[in-house]
């Protein structure tokens, strides 16, 4: 029985890992963040945990990284990431980046702002939906998706 739930466990833990990388189409995610930010590294690590490629950059003056890429300040959160072109701020689970990734839309980025409690990277339980705000170069914001 021991066996069987342990060959269970490897198959269902193979395919998890295997979907982060599968799914973003062995992209690179590359995170910009402050050398302090705790937080963002824990949101680094629930990334390389899903077996997503991580590059990381910390910078000093995070705020003008947000300009270069267009994030609006009302959706602004503690780090900020790029990925196949698209900007992706905050605490986004895997899955909205997948659904990014796959469907392609004709927008600048993704965002959750601020720091929602039980988001990837954050401590606490989730309280409520997140909803995943969507951004273009004309600084049109709706909602992309809540999980």
């Amino acid at each position: 029985m021991i066996i069987v739930i342990g060959g269970t466990y490897l198959f269902v833990r193979g395919k998890a890992e295997e979907s982060g990388q599968a799914a973003l189409g062995g992209k690179e995610i590359m995170v910009y963040k402050t050398p302090t930010c705790g937080c963002c590294g824990a949101f680094i690590s629930y990334l390389k945990k899903k077996d997503v490629a991580v590059k990381m950059e910390n910078v000093a003056n995070l705020d003008a990284v947000k300009r270069q890429y267009g994030v609006p300040s009302e959706l602004s959160s503690c780090h900020t990431s790029i990925i196949d072109g698209y900007v992706v701020e905050g605490h986004i689970p895997l899955e909205a980046i997948e659904k990014l990734l796959s469907e392609r839309p004709n927008i600048k980025g993704i965002a959750l702002p601020g720091m929602p409690s039980g988001t990837p990277g954050m401590p606490g339980p989730k309280f409520e939906k997140w909803d995943i705000r969507s951004f273009t170069d004309d600084g049109t914001v709706g909602t992309f998706t809540t999980i």
